[in-house]
């Protein structure tokens, strides 16, 4: 049975990162219609979790999800324009839904664009504007990072990282995580000759490592705060063997605006020297 169940979770595993990488080569639209699914199965499972606290009617729901899809296309200017008549039109809504706590509804409606919309806005902005193959290097190192984090923890983990909200999570999973990204970093930048369409040489490449690390671990924590806070384990069952969409991509809704933010200081400093 234990057998099963680890050959249907790589099974999925495999087609999850097998969609992300196809989409990523096939071009930058295909891969905002990726981030779009994406937004409106991670904004489903999100306002389905949080229903205990404040349950909201289908057409709410559904306005949230577009507004997710506009975000995922927001690199393309209108789609931003239009998300921007989606929020004034939620806040409106709220008026007559007879939703017996609006506060809390409007609450989980906003959070689910800005903690999930958002950071896959910002992911489809930075593979057009900096490049698909750049993206492709984020998600190698937050995979890299979680496969480094498991493998050390699992042998060596013995001081909790987080125990109030991840029992499971040690200092040693997380330095084993920082050492493959660093790794990954110094191969990314001596084997990449331009690939990852990014001129920087070894030690920018281990900062980002380092930075993709932390905010990734962060990442999952603030996914395990909100499951915790709802006494859930996984936000779904979608992928056999991994949870829901979000449990998939809670690292990278942090690594994202962290990552635009690190390229535009970089900028800034190139720029000034």
């Amino acid at each position: 049975m234990k057998l099963k169940s680890l050959l249907l979770r790589s099974l999925s595993g495999l087609v999850y990162v097998g969609l992300i990488i196809g989409c990523i080569f096939w071009g930058i639209l295909p891969f905002s219609v990726l981030a779009a699914i994406f937004a409106v199965l991670a904004i489903s499972e999100f306002e389905k979790i949080c229903e205990g606290k404040s349950p909201s009617s289908w057409p709410v729901r559904l306005t949230d999800m577009v507004g997710g899809i506009c975000l995922a296309f927001s690199w393309l200017g209108y789609p931003l324009a239009l998300w921007l008549c989606i929020y004034v039109c939620r806040l409106v809504m709220e008026l007559y839904t007879k939703n017996s706590n609006p506060i809390q509804c409007l609450s989980i409606a906003l959070m689910s664009q800005l903690y999930i919309g958002m950071p896959l806005g910002i992911m489809t902005y930075i593979g057009n504007f900096y490049g698909l193959h750049f993206i492709l290097a984020i998600f190698l190192m937050i995979w890299i990072n979680d496969t480094g984090a498991f493998l050390v923890g699992s042998l060596l983990g013995r001081h909790r990282l987080f125990e109030r909200i991840s029992p499971k999570k040690s200092w040693e999973g997380f330095f084993g995580g920082l050492i493959f990204n660093l790794l990954a970093g110094w191969l990314f930048a001596i084997g990449g000759h331009g690939f990852w369409q990014v001129d920087w040489d070894v030690l920018i490449w281990l900062f980002f490592g380092a930075l993709v690390t932390i905010f990734a671990t962060w990442g999952d924590l603030i996914e395990s705060l909100v499951k915790r806070s709802l006494n859930i384990k996984d936000s779904g069952n979608l992928i056999p063997g991994h949870g829901g969409i979000l449990d998939r991509i809670d690292s990278l809704l942090l690594v994202m605006p962290s990552a635009l933010i690190f390229l535009w200081i970089y900028e800034g400093i190139v720029k000034v020297g």
